[in-house]
């Protein structure tokens, strides 16, 4: 047996020992935080890098605004976190750095801006998606994205698993040698249950009746296979919900078809499929800079833009023409998250008039459009006539 196959198999060897730790550390963890029990909620404010930090900014000043008197009673305090830009991650040669990763641990929520991931030819190393990296340490294990565009009978929920499949061990695939590369996509019973549960739970604490499982079981029969069997499983004991199942491929075509896409409402699926989708999804709505998105575990939880850091604004000097309505709408989800539904629903109907309905200011990512503190400026005034 060669030496390139001898040491791809001692590589393999120690992916399937961390990844059956994981699934052990997994089945020890059943307890989900209760917010109305904490004397502090701490929100982490993590700017990210590109034109995160610009629109982060203009959520928080937001959040601080509707969450005044609660910190004032000392309810509430946000901690801001300067060091996820990706100078910082290469120069510590690490997806999250030690130091930064210990401060986003000190949170309870996060709200965070978007990161910079390298890829092949970019000027960095090879270092982890930030993104990725986050939902493992913290174990963010579900990716929900809510798209809704009434007038066009469009109500779905996405529930992405966030810690498996294609992106688990995105930079764990090994060079076998210079004809051959390998990567891995991973399912886990524990991962897919809690998963696939939190999406029947939804469904059920929100009179929805029907979930649809989406997967390429039929070619991916193993991880897939697995995935989609379990979904079945659990769908039994959900009585009065209706469980379908369609393969991606067929599914992207689908959402665009008006006469089938009014018909799903809650959205399963792995973490590639859920990728892609929910940016296809997000168009629906105005594109992926109107989506917010919620990452949540049974300890923390995680609220994002959906859309990438793009540095091109920043090198332009665009930065803060930047739209951030995507970030603030991850807002709504994070004050709905720790309990503060009133205000959540205060906000969203604010977002609601000024992008939609009254449109005074338009975000057009130059100079020609409003810049983003200007944006927030126009919510926080809609707010206060609300």
């Amino acid at each position: 047996m060669s030496e390139a196959i001898l040491a791809a198999k001692e590589k393999f060897a120690a992916i399937l020992e961390k990844q059956l730790a994981r699934v052990e550390r997994m089945k020890a963890d059943k307890e989900f935080i209760d917010y109305s029990k904490l004397d502090t909620i701490i929100i982490g404010v993590c700017g990210g890098d590109g034109i995160g930090p610009a629109i982060t900014k203009a959520a928080h000043r937001i959040l601080e605004t509707l969450l005044a008197e609660e910190v004032k009673k000392g309810k509430v305090e946000f901690r801001v976190i300067d060091g996820l830009t990706i100078e910082n991650r290469v120069k510590a040669n690490k997806a999250i750095p030690d130091d930064v990763l210990a401060e986003l641990k000190a949170c309870h929520v996060i709200l965070k801006g978007p990161t910079t991931t390298p890829r092949a030819g970019d000027p960095w190393p090879n270092i982890e998606s930030a993104n990725v990296a986050m939902r493992k340490e913290l174990d963010l294990f579900a990716n929900v994205r809510p798209v809704k565009v009434p007038e066009q009978g469009i109500d779905w929920t996405f529930f992405r698993e966030n810690t498996e499949g294609g992106y688990a061990l995105g930079s764990e695939g090994i060079h076998v040698n210079d004809d051959l590369a390998i990567d891995f996509t991973v399912t886990t019973t524990e991962g897919t249950e809690r998963i696939v549960r939190a999406a029947f739970d939804f469904a059920k604490k929100n009179g929805k009746t029907r979930v649809t499982a989406v997967t390429k079981a039929n070619v991916i029969k193993t991880t897939d296979g697995k995935f989609l069997s379990i979904c079945k499983k659990i769908a039994e004991e959900y009585p009065g919900i209706e469980l379908d199942d369609w393969y991606i491929d067929i599914m992207t075509a689908k959402l665009v078809d008006e006469k089938r896409r009014t018909q799903f409402q809650v959205l399963v699926l792995p973490n590639l499929y859920g990728d892609i989708l929910t940016d296809e999804a997000a168009e629906f709505q105005g594109g992926v800079g109107t989506a917010g998105s919620s990452n949540m575990g049974k300890r923390y939880a995680m609220f994002e833009a959906i859309h990438g850091s793009a540095p091109r604004m920043v090198t332009e000097g665009r930065d803060k023409y930047a739209d951030p309505c995507s970030i603030i709408r991850a807002s709504v989800m994070l004050l709905n998250h720790i309990g503060y539904n009133t205000l959540a629903d205060k906000l969203e109907k604010a977002l609601d008039i000024c992008m939609y309905q009254e449109k005074k200011l338009v975000i057009t990512g130059r100079d020609t459009g409003a810049t983003g503190e200007e944006f927030a400026d126009y919510i926080m005034e809609t707010i206060a006539s609300l």
